[in-house]
């Protein structure tokens, strides 16, 4: 099973951007999204940012991730 999590985009440069992982920094490629900016979210998966996401988006995402953390 595969799983992207949301991250905040911190600061982009070229291709790259520095992404919060709820507090965890992480380099990544945003040559898939070239649209993202500095503080728009956006899922990573493997070093790579592979979608954008709302703020909406992104809440859904994390309250889903700690529903199943809790049912586990």
């Amino acid at each position: 099973m595969c799983l992207a999590v949301p991250g905040k985009v911190i600061r982009k440069v070229g291709d790259s951007a520095e992404i919060d992982l709820q507090g965890n920094r992480l380099e990544v490629s945003t040559v898939l999204v070239p649209e993202a900016t500095e503080g728009s979210w956006v899922l990573v998966h493997a070093g790579f940012a592979i979608q954008t996401l709302s703020d909406e988006e992104a809440k859904e995402t994390f309250d889903l991730l700690k529903e199943l953390e809790t049912a586990g």
